[in-house]
Order: structure tokens, then sequence, then C-alpha cells
């Protein structure tokens, strides 16, 4: 580029290997064994439980045997131990939610997660309305009283992205001797997976005590938790707007003093909805509304391929979308015949049947 602007700039033409010579002799050029950066290792943690890295590694685990998808790793930056593992179709807050309590009832509660600013665990928009300005796996782990950590880059996180790794090259081989092609199998073989792993490979944390803290809640109050919560406007027609979808709360002797408040919504990964009033549960109808669900969706990377292979799935259940026209929209029914009087009448059967009847009744001409 210094050759390149000499030569615009100034009319100097000079190699670029000659300059480069001058710039070495000068101290201004680096060799790029000389520009090379080291990343200083960050020191372990000195307690078991006391920081949980998590991330999800996209990939073929099963090979050609079935379709990729997303496994999620959690590891203890003491130990190196592996915590959970669980395959998934995509990294979700319901995916996340559902290997989090997993991990809860084997360990209970610890002082930290650590992951990337993936959108699960962090709000990208800091203007962003609604929600506190955290996620609903962020608030999550609020009411479950355990901090979550964003990395700000790869290298900091390196210990869960180094067991990525090495999970692409010795699971996938287990999995394959083991004969798994599918997602269920393979979370029933990762218990004793991770068993051998940490039996060969875990280390010795500095101190001995261990952080993590017993989880006394009742199996449905930490579904409650482990959903998604949010709140929604009721409208004067006791009526919300929920993921595409209208909403009609019952008018009951509650829902009628709801016009102009906001009720939260639980949406669980069953698909369950429920709607909720200061704790009591609101009856309600569902009226669906006729679009697509993923026309002109913003997709993260991550998503793609669980978002593809629902979009597959709708296309094979119907070949072209119904578009509707504004007169089927009003209830308008076709009778057959367009309105008005007929263009081409002379051709009509009936008009040419009228015809030949009244050419017969004539009298012959002499």
């Amino acid at each position: 580029l210094a050759a390149e602007k000499l030569a615009e700039r100034d009319g100097l033409r000079v190699s670029r290997e000659t300059l480069r010579s001058w710039m070495v002799d000068a101290g201004l050029w680096l060799s790029r064994k000389q520009r090379r950066t080291f990343h200083q290792p960050r020191l372990r943690r000195e307690a078991y439980g006391e920081l949980v890295q998590i991330d999800g590694s996209e990939h073929r685990w099963f090979e050609d045997r079935g379709p990729a998808c997303s496994l999620l790793v959690f590891v203890d930056d003491a130990t190196g131990k592996l915590m959970q593992l669980r395959f998934v179709r995509s990294e979700s807050a319901f995916s996340y939610f559902e290997a989090l309590e997993l991990y809860l009832k084997d360990h209970g509660a610890p002082v930290a997660f650590y992951s990337d600013k993936h959108s699960v665990f962090r709000v990208a928009k800091k203007d962003a309305k609604g929600g506190q300005g955290m996620t609903q796996f962020g608030r999550a782990l609020c009411e479950l009283n355990i901090e979550i950590l964003c990395a700000n880059s790869s290298q900091a996180k390196g210990r869960v992205e180094r067991m990525n790794r090495t999970l692409q090259d010795r699971l996938v081989k287990e999995l394959r001797l083991a004969g798994i092609s599918g997602m269920d199998d393979g979370n029933a073989f990762l218990s004793g997976f991770i068993e051998r792993y940490n039996g060969r490979f875990a280390i010795v944390p500095t101190r001995s005590d261990n952080l993590h803290r017993p989880m006394n809640l009742a199996s449905d109050r930490l579904k409650e938790i482990l959903c998604k919560r949010e709140q929604r406007y009721v409208g004067a027609q006791l009526t919300f707007s929920f993921e595409r979808q209208r909403i009609m709360l019952e008018e009951t002797e509650v829902t009628r003093g709801l016009v102009g408040r906001y009720v939260e919504t639980y949406a669980f990964a069953d698909g369950r909805l429920d709607v909720r009033w200061k704790g009591y549960s609101l009856p309600y109808k569902v009226f669906d509304k006729d679009q697509r669900v993923t026309h002109a969706a913003i997709i993260e990377n991550k998503r793609l391929g669980d978002v593809l292979a629902y979009i597959k799935e709708r296309q094979e259940q119907q070949t072209r979308p119904k578009v509707k026209s504004n007169s089927e929209k009003n209830g308008y029914t076709p009778r057959g015949r367009k309105p008005g009087r007929k263009t081409d009448f002379m051709d009509d059967p009936a008009v040419i049947a009228r015809r030949e009847k009244a050419l017969l009744r004539q009298p012959a001409a002499e």
C-alpha cells in the first residue's frame, strides 16, 4: 500500500520489496511472526461450582446417520469437569431451560455461569423495551440467585471452546461405535460418557469446598421460573397480541377491570400458555391470524437450522400458501357467473336453442 501511494501521490516508483527493506531498517515494519499476539491464559477458579462455562456447539454429531443438531455443554472452570451435556435442535431459551433444570437437579445452583454474547444470555439493544434489560434466561437465573457473565471474546471462555473441539472428535467416535443416530438415544448415552470422561480428565481444584447450593424449590415452582414470562397490554375488547395470535379473555368479574392494564403470560416448553393477573389464572380463547410465521423473520445464525427444518415441515404440509382475496376475506361466495349482461350471448346454448325454436315456428316460404 505504501508503494502504491508513493507512486500515486508523489510519483516515486519504488518496488515494494525495496520499500519493505527500508521500513525494516527503520523499525517501521514487523514480520507476521513478530506481529503475532498471544492471549494470556486465565487462571482457573479455585473452587468447584464457583464458575461454570456454558456454550452450544452446532455440528453433525451423528455424521451421516442423522441430521445436524446442537450440543449444550456445561464445564466447571475449576476442575474441567463436564457438568451437563444435552442434544437439542438449536440454541434457544427453552433448550437452555431444559438443560438448566437437569443441571440444578444433579448439582444444585453454582455461583455464576460464564457464556458468550448469544441473545439467549444477553440483550443486544441497550434501549430495548421491556424485560428489565435482561433476557428470559437471565430473568430465570436472577430468580434462582445465579449470576450470568458474558465473555468479551471466545478466548476468554477458552475452556468450553476447547471442550467443544474435543467432543467433536471424541464424542462423535463414541456415538459411531455405539451405533447412535438420533438425539433421544444420544441424550440417554451422554450420562455414561460424562462419567467416563470426568474419571479420566477432571483435575483436583485448589480449594476442596463445593460452592454449589442446594435447590429447595418445588417442581411446579421451578417450572414457573424456567419459562417465558412477558407482560401484555389488554385492549378495550379484552384482547391482546401474543406470538402472532389474538388472545381474548373471557368476560368475568376479574377480567372486566383489566382493560388498559397489563397481564402476565407464562409460555411453557410443551406449548401451554397461562395468562395471569396477580397470580390468578384467567380463562381465554385464541384467535389465529392468517399470516405466515416465518415471513420476513430475522433469524440468528445459531437458530437457522432449526427454523429451516420448521419451514420444510410447513412446506410439506402445504405446497402453496393460500392467499385470500379481499372478496374472500369479506365472505363473498362465487355464484358461477359474472354479474350483469353477458357479452358473448350469441354463443350461449340457451340463446341458440330459443333461436332454433323460433325458426321452426315460422311458416315455410312460398
